[in-house]
């Protein structure tokens, strides 16, 4: 059975940090890129951050600068370090494994979590 389990977000100030935690199991991990992406109340999905299976790393323009994604294999956990944190990135937070051979922008996941709520407040 596979499983994404995001954890770490809860409500910060302006200017504030979170760390953002996602614990998967059932696919191999190693060979998967992830990504993080977010929904904020009345929108659609936007993608955050992505991390391939060479360590190489991509950020939407917005979260450029403030947003860190990385990865642990050993433990099977991908991360996503957040500063600078806005109201705007007020949003629920989700880990989703990349469709093998596409890119974040693309927008095709295998699986994704049940989402972390992240509030931002001003």
């Amino acid at each position: 059975e596979v499983q994404l389990v995001e954890s770490g977000g809860g409500l910060v100030e302006s200017g504030g940090s979170l760390r953002l935690s996602c614990a998967t199991s059932g696919f191999y991990f190693r060979g998967a890129a992830m990504c993080w992406v977010r929904q904020a109340p009345g929108k659609g999905l936007e993608w955050v951050a992505a991390i391939y299976v060479d360590g190489e790393v991509q950020n939407a323009e917005s979260t450029e600068g403030r947003f860190i994604i990385s990865r642990d294999n050993d433990k099977n956990t991908v991360y996503l370090q957040m500063n600078s944190l806005k109201p705007e990135d007020t949003a629920v937070y989700y880990c989703a494994k990349l469709r093998r051979g596409t890119v974040v922008a693309e927008g095709l996941h295998d699986y994704r979590g049940q989402g972390t709520q992240v509030t931002v407040s001003s």
